[in-house]
């Protein structure tokens, strides 16, 4: 058995690993590295050829773990790829919307090509490649052995994070011996909104693990519907204002909705409206209703004794540009819920643009802002920012919260490992992190005796 790390080596995004056994090539995860200075054409780079992929294990939906599959079916995969259900649907709409962007680059880029030589960007993908990725999707639920031929088999165990978010287990049977190997994805953190806790996994000869928290820990003194009441009251029962919410479409929202639906539906504030303003969480909130049943039980339980989750008598969700551009001459106390999460395009820029030089306006960070992207520039106190070809003054107050990150932190990632078995756990692999963050947690494990190795990009190993 060989493993390979072709992604998210010594960094987050790009996640892509290949397991081979007896010549059959298992590529877990094939994410969009958005790390890479002309990321859109680096990323028809595969390493190997598309074509001698016999099976692609997808762990979860978000586009660093698969945003990069239909460049891979476009240049010759034909195999299956296997997800939980959730995972299949909310991966067709955020390869769509990365169609979009794609071509919303492709466009910007000819209305300015009389100051430009240079060539713009092509898209990855179009919509018919999407739709032929579609195509090859099997979905398979969680905790049932799938066996993909006579000597492997994979299990989805839950890793909460996303709706339909999987670790992926497999069993090998070679040379008369059994091995297990794991790879986490994304791991969630416990008592999220909505989404359900990460189950702990099997016994493991190896583990393929994220540490994107590593050596961070997670805020405990506050709980997220106390930040909430507390955000909401201040800047819009106190002071007639509104309260801006960047927040990623799918999950994110969704997360934040419910938390909101909680908070006044227990009539703890007087009735704010609330605006959801994008497209994409509109359609992703759809299918966490579809999956209902998958929910957490303090959702399910809301849902049996007060009704839909996502549903609100103060809570109106933007249907078009139209009422998007309206929303600027609502001139009553709001909170407004937009993406993208770190401001980098998307309807949220909008609001920003209007609102930025406000001061009774709050902007409340709910998620990470990565170096260089105007929420960062926002998060460290940047006095005047640039958006829509102006530089504006930083009038609003900013806020953050890290109550509403999806990933475990640097405690629930060296639980994860101390779950298994030391005797028969041989070698830890981690990735997915900035190299900082798997050196602290390596030191962590090491300390308590595990093997840990943090590849490099495209190094293998003979487990």
């Amino acid at each position: 058995m060989k493993l390979t790390i072709w992604g998210a080596a010594r960094q987050v995004t790009g996640s892509m690993h290949l397991l081979e056994i007896n010549n059959y090539k298992i590529l877990i995860d094939c994410g969009l590295d958005y790390e890479k200075g002309t990321w859109q054409e680096e990323n028809e780079l595969f390493p190997f050829a598309p074509s001698d992929i016999d099976v692609v294990v997808l762990t979860h939906a978000h586009i660093d773990h698969s945003g990069n599959i239909p460049t891979l079916v476009r240049m010759g995969f034909d195999g299956q790829i296997l997800s939980t259900s959730p995972t299949a649907d909310l991966t067709e709409l955020l390869l769509l919307d990365s169609v979009n962007i794609f071509l919303g680059k492709e466009r910007k880029h000819n209305r300015n090509k009389r100051r430009s030589k240079s060539s713009g960007p092509k898209p990855l993908y179009l919509q018919k490649h999407v739709m032929d990725t579609m195509e090859r999707f099997v979905t398979i639920g969680f905790n049932k052995p799938f066996r993909l031929n006579g000597s492997v088999s994979v299990e989805f165990i839950p890793a909460g994070h996303l709706l339909g978010a999987a670790s992926a287990v497999f069993t090998v049977e070679e040379n008369g011996t059994q091995k297990k190997i794991a790879f986490t994805g994304d791991i969630g953190r416990h008592n999220y909104p909505v989404i359900v806790d990460p189950q702990p996994l099997p016994p493991v000869d190896y583990l393929v693990s994220e540490s994107t928290y590593g050596g961070r820990f997670h805020s405990k003194e506050s709980q997220i519907e106390q930040v909430l009441l507390d955000t909401v009251e201040q800047t819009c029962i106190k002071n007639p204002g509104r309260l801006i919410i960047p927040a990623f479409s799918i999950g994110r929202t969704q997360a934040l909705v419910f938390s909101l639906n909680k908070i006044f539906s227990k009539g703890l504030l007087p009735k704010v409206k609330i605006f959801v303003d994008s497209p994409l969480a509109n359609y992703a909130t759809e299918i966490f209703r579809k999956y209902s049943s998958s929910l957490n039980e303090d959702a399910q339980e809301f849902y049996r004794l007060k009704g839909d989750n996502f549903e609100f008598d103060n809570l109106f969700y933007v249907q078009n540009l139209k009422e998007s551009k309206e929303l600027t001459n609502y001139l009553e106390p709001c909170i407004i819920i937009s993406s993208a999460g770190m401001l980098e395009g998307g309807r949220i820029q909008d609001h920003l643009y209007y609102n930025i030089q406000n001061y009774y306006c709050t902007i409340l960070f709910i998620g990470y802002s990565a170096k260089g992207t105007l929420g960062h520039r926002l998060l460290r106190g940047d006095p005047v920012v640039h958006i829509r070809d102006r530089e504006l003054a930083v009038y609003a107050t900013i806020k953050q919260t890290d109550l509403f990150s999806g990933h475990a932190d640097h405690e629930g990632l060296v639980s994860l490992v101390r779950n298994q078995d030391k005797a028969q756990l041989k070698k830890v692999f981690l990735v997915h992190g900035e190299l900082q963050s798997m050196e602290a947690l390596r030191s962590d494990l090491v300390q308590e005796g595990y093997q840990v190795q943090i590849p490099e990009k495209g190094e293998v190993f003979e487990l």
